[in-house]
């Protein structure tokens, strides 16, 4: 059996622009991405502490160090700059395998988007 599990979060960051007029998808600073195990590319949920919009989209990868992150698109219009949200991954895996693996979580400060 084959199940999906939570594979990446980062827990608490604070959106740092909102950019209406981009195709899509949230830039994440690339030390976030690393920390978290994301790739560019990869899907995940975004989920607003605000407001309680939860979307669906994929990453881009922003400037390192530079602590962005910023929803792209259409999400403009639910996530603004200041919102704290939460960023997650799931990976399907095999039901045994699932038991013993362990996610990548991070605990971002929030006032500047980096590690602590």
């Amino acid at each position: 059996m084959v199940i999906e599990i939570l594979k990446s979060k980062i827990h608490r960051v604070t959106v740092t622009e909102a950019n209406l007029d981009y195709i899509g998808s949230i830039t994440l600073d690339e030390n976030l991405m690393e920390a978290a195990n994301l790739i560019a590319n990869e899907k995940v949920h975004v989920l607003n502490l605000m407001n309680g919009e939860r979307i669906e989209t994929y990453v881009i990868k922003g400037e390192r160090g530079s602590g962005v992150v910023c929803l792209n698109g259409p999400a403009a219009h639910k996530f603004s700059p200041g919102h704290i949200v939460i960023v997650v991954s799931y990976a399907f895996m095999d039901f045994e395998q699932a038991k013993t693996f362990v996610p990548h979580i991070v605990f971002p400060d929030t006032a500047t988007n980096t590690l602590v």
